[in-house]
């Protein structure tokens, strides 16, 4: 089972609910007259004339500091070719979308019409005026040398050729680790390199400058080893030419200590791995099939140093390690360039960052319960948040040291400061958690598979690896549904109601009425209630017959929860459930708790919500920082609600004092840093960013996230059932397919943190 896309899903999502994948939003206000006359005229007139007395002021007055261009022509799209510039918009606009999730920075995505290297130069140039920096993608070779040579020399912005440069920094940061791992000197190696195009050549550049000599370099393309007798070789390819008798790839494996491929999968065989000297360095980069398979490799041998374009195997080459934060950094000091420098620059912190201890969240990330520097973590992970905070100080300090950087950075704490907070957005984390799961899915029961919105979550589940499905309900209304909607694979349906399922049903009967016998039910009512599936999936968790349940679509909020407290039970300890909402805002991850099971909790009972909505953000790899929220500040209100939450963090700070936790505070000193540390410096959430907010009644805190839903389109993920003995848990009421989906990630990954 791995992940797929059919292609009914691909034209849905870049259609629907609004065409393509990214939009021009507002940064300023604009609800008033007076808005108005400040952004356009007659306002507008004032920085118009300031930048034509100082043209640097632009940086100043628009947007230019904080914008690149993502520009092609479409002569070399992915894997499909020379499709053309207009077949090439949607690859683009994915590129300015990875711009912005990973670097913050806004992208407009430029489709050239022009094969012809002037014309796309003098098009190039003729826009540049409008942009901080540009970002050439997809030109074929060897045009795309000219280009982006052109463009480097008659611009004074950052221009870089992707396709070249980030393969080339990426890879070359994991040889470097690679070779240190393998106890290999860099001019010593010999090096094969198949491919000989764009990145090809780039990264044997790179590796140039690493200190592998050239000497000692042999380049092959489809046709054989790049000689010195061959006829048919361009300026670019002539330059790594050998006169050594090698011909064939396979002549020139033979004592090859590394191996780099940029061509087509599964071309080297086990036998020319062999042929490969002690501890082999292979970096299998075609996608998505590799020179040679990542699991023949290492079976092959198992001295071994591998790498792929791959996610689903360790030491993944992926270009969304270097471009992102490299233009962070050129942007950020106004570089001109980006120069040789300052890509060395990213090799070496991308290369040392691997080195540091790995945070627990990347390890929760992964599923590994300690990810370490070694032979199959040479590179940091692409969900490593501490990549923003590493690669863009490295380039901007690259930047000022060689000359090209307009602003120098003079506080670099608060530059590193400033660069973590722009990635406030809490989608992130639904990424880390989806990713989390797909490391280890679990069998997962949807009770209501008979819904075809619950369905197309379970067949996105399983398509994408999340999760194993077992599908409840009427089987012959399931199957007709899952044709339907082309859900195809070893899917297990069954049907509470069914004669096949009658002795499992009678066993999970009996338990149920054991347990409940001296509470007034008798057998045969609790073999009626196993005929109705949210009874029927719950014992099938509770026998350990699947690791998890999602159910809820159909039914109000109480009437799933009932019978799921009802079987399931409480963790020991545990006097009452709660739910927390993870909610996905702009500024970051925010838990909001109790929103869907306690109506006025007291101080004890709000204390213990507290505690498993920290245990819950842990379980998802963040460091709660909990604020009890009411309307009133540490005591200025001796109301009901304020006095039982400053009761609450009395006795947690007594009897809990791990827990950052602090209140009562009103909502905008909670999340408001600034004001908070201004007015209340005793508290202690000092210096700390609040991601959870305990809320004194359901009231409040369900009126509170449902507001954030729709007022700030910010996603909701739950309630998230917290203090139940097993892995359930409950959608509203019509929940959308993407929100079913979010629940199952939950899910899975609560069911691998009970695991352990």
């Amino acid at each position: 089972m791995g992940s797929k896309v059919k292609k009914t899903d691909a034209l849905a999502y870049h259609e629907f609910p609004t065409p393509g994948k990214i939009q021009v939003v507002p940064t300023k206000k604009h609800a008033t007259q007076r808005d108005l006359s400040l952004a356009y005229s007659p306002g507008v007139a004032e920085p118009c004339l300031a930048i034509e007395e100082n043209p640097q002021l632009v940086y100043n007055y628009t947007s230019k500091g904080n914008l690149v261009a993502v520009i092609s022509n479409g002569t070399a799209v992915l894997g499909l070719g020379d499709i053309g510039p207009l077949a090439s918009k949607p690859v683009m606009e994915g590129k300015a979308l990875l711009f912005k999730i990973f670097a913050d920075i806004d992208v407009f995505d430029i489709e050239v019409d022009a094969k012809n290297i002037d014309k796309f130069v003098e098009t190039v140039k003729a826009i540049a005026p409008t942009f901080g920096g540009i970002n050439l993608e997809d030109i074929k070779a060897p045009e795309a040398f000219e280009i982006e040579r052109r463009l480097k020399e008659e611009l004074d912005i950052p221009v870089m050729h992707d396709d070249q440069h980030g393969t080339a920094i990426i890879s070359a940061a994991a040889l470097k680790n690679a070779l240190e791992i393998a106890n290999k000197e860099a001019s010593e190696v010999k090096v094969v390199i198949n491919g000989a195009g764009a990145a090809a050549i780039s990264c044997t550049l790179l590796y140039k400058k690493l200190g592998v000599l050239k000497e000692n370099i042999v380049m092959c393309d489809s046709k054989g080893v790049l000689r010195t007798d061959r006829k048919d070789l361009n300026k670019q390819k002539k330059e790594f030419t050998t006169n050594r008798d090698l011909h064939t790839l396979e002549d020139a494996m033979k004592n090859a200590d590394v191996f780099i491929g940029l061509s087509i999968g599964n071309i080297v065989s086990p036998d020319m791995l062999l042929t490969m000297a002690e501890k082999p360095i292979v970096f299998a980069l075609a996608n998505p099939d590799p020179e040679i398979s990542y699991q023949l490799a290492v079976d092959t041998r198992n001295d071994i140093i591998m790498a792929t374009g791959r996610s689903d195997h360790p030491n993944q080459v992926n270009n969304v390690l270097g471009f992102p934060f490299i233009f962070r950094g050129a942007l950020d000091v106004r570089a001109t360039k980006i120069n040789e420098e300052m890509k060395m620059a990213a090799v070496h912190a991308l290369a040392d960052l691997a080195k540091q201890n790995v945070p627990e969240q990347v390890n929760i990330t992964y599923n590994k319960k300690s990810i370490t520097f070694g032979k199959d973590y040479i590179i940091p992970k692409p969900f490593d948040l501490r990549l923003i905070g590493e690669v863009p100080p490295a380039v901007a300090k690259a930047a000022m040291d060689s000359g090209v950087a307009q602003i120098p950075i003079k506080n670099w704490d608060h530059y590193r400061e400033s660069l973590v907070d722009r990635l406030g957005t809490g989608s992130k984390l639904m990424r880390l958690i989806t990713s989390r799961a797909k490391s280890d899915p679990k069998t997962v029961v949807f009770a209501e598979a008979d819904q075809l919105s619950v369905l197309k979550a379970a067949q996105i589940a399983y398509d994408e690896g999340i999760a194993i499905p077992i599908l409840l309900g009427d089987k012959i209304a399931i199957e007709s549904l899952m044709k339907e909607i082309q859900f195809e694979g070893e899917i297990s349906i069954i049907d509470p109601k069914s004669k096949a399922e009658e002795k499992r049903r009678n066993e999970f009967a009996e338990i149920y009425w054991k347990k409940k016998q001296r509470k007034g039910m008798t057998l045969l009512e609790a073999q009626k209630w196993m005929r109705e599936r949210n009874y029927f999936a719950a014992m099938m968790v509770n026998e350990n017959h699947a690791d998890a349940l999602v159910t809820g679509f159909t039914r109000s909020y109480p009437t799933v929860a009932k019978p799921m407290i009802d079987l399931i039970g409480k963790i020991k300890g545990i006097r009452k459930i709660a739910a927390t909402n993870l909610m996905l805002t702009e500024k970051g991850p925010l838990f909001l708790s109790d929103t869907a099971m306690n109506i006025n909790p007291n101080a004890k009972e709000l204390a213990e919500i507290t505690r498993m909505t920290d245990k819950t953000m842990k379980l998802f790899g963040l460091t709660p920082n909990l604020a009890m929220v009411s309307f009133s500040n540490f005591g200025s209100s001796k109301s009901e609600s304020g006095t039982k939450m400053s009761e609450a963090v009395n006795y947690l700070h007594r009897y809990f004092p791990h827990i950052n936790v602090d209140g009562e505070l009103q909502a905008d000193f909670a999340l408001n840093g600034e004001m908070r540390n201004e007015k209340f410096p005793f508290s202690k959430l000092q210096g700390k960013k609040v991601n959870g907010l305990i809320y004194p009644n359901l009231e409040s805190a369900n009126i509170s996230y449902k507001l954030l839903k729709e007022i700030h389109s910010a996603d909701s993920i739950g309630p998230i059932i917290m203090g139940l003995k097993k892995p359930v848990h409950l959608i509203q009421l019509g929940a959308s397919v993407d929100e079913i989906v979010n629940m199952v990630c939950i899910a899975v990954v609560d069911a691998q943190g009970r695991k352990k």
